[in-house]
């Protein structure tokens, strides 16, 4: 039996949202906003790496059940966020890494299917840190528009609840230590540079970007006493230790309270077949 449930999110952003949903801020907006623009592409890579794992060398049923529900899983949050980029394009907010990121996609398609595991699980601990702190740090959505405020804190929750799958079919696949790490550095410099770059073009796009008002939001988001650098900082060194697993950081309570304070924001739906 699988651990994990896929979900479908009862937001509807057809009628789009605040250009500075989050409470006015323009730099989490435009950090966040960058963060969404990443995801379509990026899922859709997470969601083929582990389908190329043949069946057969996963030998864990249960594990076999839980990668066909982090495909539903996966595909459900590339869905929402396809429909929240399209409201980004729609206010002037273009993705401007789209065709580069497209082409390093399908790069890593052609590479063997231990370096795609390994770079997914990389970029599967990213997420997962920052979902966590979305969870842990409730101050940092709380002034933001309901429904995304909803929208963020139900991703967090399933990046929360299946932030293992990916690492565990790696070492079902015989995927070994130095293959994770080093591509977990390639990553990490790849990840913060991108996600930069489109932070500032977006606030760029708002004629912010130099603004005194942008840079102290940017160093309370930061460094300020629940600053995201804090958090990050422990958990993304564990992942080198060759006895990292990412249940070592184990959150489950965090996610238990929110699914149990948010049963009305989504409704379970069946897998997405392997």
């Amino acid at each position: 039996m699988s651990t994990l449930t896929v979900r479908k999110l009862n937001v509807d952003l057809s009628r789009g949202f605040e250009r500075h949903w989050m409470g006015g801020d323009i730099y989490r907006t435009a950090f966040m906003n960058a963060l969404s623009m990443s995801f379509p592409l990026g899922e859709q890579m997470f969601i083929d790496s582990v389908r190329a794992v043949p069946a057969d060398t996963i030998g864990d049923p249960a594990l076999r059940a839980e990668v066909k529900d982090f495909v539903g899983q996966e595909a459900s949050h590339r869905f929402v966020h396809q429909q929240y980029n399209a409201e980004l394009a729609r206010q002037g907010y273009d993705y401007t890494l789209e065709e580069n990121t497209r082409k390093r996609v399908e790069l890593i398609a052609r590479l063997p299917v231990h370096d795609r595991l390994a770079i997914t699980c990389a970029l599967e601990h990213y997420t997962a840190m920052l979902a966590d702190f979305v969870l842990r740090h409730p101050h940092w959505l709380e002034r933001a528009e309901p429904r995304m405020r909803t929208l963020w804190s139900w991703h967090a929750a399933e990046e929360s609840e299946h932030k293992a799958v990916a690492f565990d079919v790696y070492r079902a696949a015989g995927g070994g230590y130095w293959k994770r790490v080093l591509w977990y550095l390639h990553v990490s410099l790849v990840f913060w540079w991108d996600t930069t770059r489109q932070t500032a073009y977006n606030l760029k796009r708002d004629r912010a970007l130099w603004t005194w008002r942008t840079w102290t939001s940017a160093a309370r988001a930061w460094f300020g006493r629940r600053g995201l650098a804090w958090h990050l900082f422990r958990p993304g060194l564990d992942y080198l230790s060759p006895r990292f697993h990412p249940w070592q950081h184990d959150n489950r309570a965090l996610l238990q309270v929110w699914l149990e304070s948010n049963d009305g924001s989504f409704r379970t739906i069946g897998s997405t077949p392997a």
